[in-house]
């Protein structure tokens, strides 16, 4: 099963790097890409790759190896890079509802709004509250001493099961873990569903060509919103309690949704749609003048 789940892994993790670098040279060579939005995208696709490299190749080569072993920074730096990248992912899709907003609800507005510098501020903006999210949350869990039991109840060094290790009361720091990372998902999540309630309701005034390139657009970000806070809510929205649930659901949040987010783009977005047509055109045109 081990040989399996390591080929598996192997290719959800390649198809992800492949996949998100593919959508960033996309967005960099195509000039109708370069708004706002997939300025974004790109973040996420940045993220998105990063993220799943917290994890995914220590996962990887557990599979393969008779020891699964992890040093004591190792496991410092593994939760640190995770808690980094996965808020930036949840600020970044929060940053995209509010673009898709000032798209559709303020049309007149939206080069005023999403300036260039506001847009680079706002992603500035969602990197520097990760990295502050990632320092506390690792900082609160590593300051506390630990016992000789060295056994993580999981695949990568989370808070949960790290608190399970140390030799202290933990109640105070899963309170703050509680309010540092699911109240920051939840929050971030109820956000995006009041900003996508304004922008259905906006839609009602528009017409049928508007609210179809408008549903087409925000289906696919509510699409990955929903399943990459869904699991991150359940994971962190409660005390330091585990359930064998959890190793399943962090598997699908952590490797899973970040191969997914290029697909969904590519396949319900008709603006990524086009840009591809276009590069494998030009593509086929550069051959037929060689060969010519």
């Amino acid at each position: 099963m081990e040989i399996i789940f390591f080929v598996v892994f192997l290719i959800v993790y390649l198809v992800n790097v492949v996949g998100n670098i593919g959508m960033i040279i996309l967005i960099t060579t195509d000039t109708q890409l370069h708004t706002p939005m997939y300025f974004f995208l790109s973040n996420l696709s940045f993220v998105d790759i990063a993220y799943s490299s917290a994890t995914a190749p220590k996962m990887i080569e557990d599979f393969v190896s008779e020891k699964k072993t992890i040093s004591y920074w190792g496991c410092i730096t593994q939760m640190f890079t995770f808690h980094f990248f996965g808020c930036a992912e949840i600020f970044v899709l929060t940053v995209m509802a509010f673009d898709r907003y000032a798209a559709i609800c303020q049309p007149l507005r939206y080069t005023v709004i999403m300036s260039a510098n506001a847009y680079t501020v706002l992603a500035s903006l969602s990197w520097l509250g990760a990295l502050g999210h990632s320092f506390v949350q690792t900082l609160l869990t590593f300051q506390l001493p630990f016992c000789n039991a060295q056994v993580i109840d999981h695949y990568f060094c989370d808070v949960h099961p790290v608190l399970k290790l140390a030799c202290a009361d933990t109640t105070l720091i899963n309170m703050l873990v509680v309010a540092n990372s699911g109240l920051i998902s939840l929050g971030c999540f109820l956000i995006l569903l009041a900003s996508y309630k304004v922008i259905l309701l906006s839609l009602q005034k528009q017409s049928a060509e508007s609210r179809r390139k408008a549903l087409s657009t925000c289906g696919s970000h509510l699409t990955v919103v929903t399943f990459f806070f869904v699991p991150c809510i359940f994971i962190y929205l409660r005390p330091s309690t585990t359930f064998p649930l959890d190793k399943a659901v962090s598997v699908f949040y952590t490797t899973i949704t970040p191969m997914l987010n290029p697909l969904i783009y590519t396949l319900r977005n008709e603006d990524v749609k086009n840009a591809m047509r276009q590069l494998w055109s030009s593509k086929i045109s550069l051959k037929e003048k060689q060969r010519g």
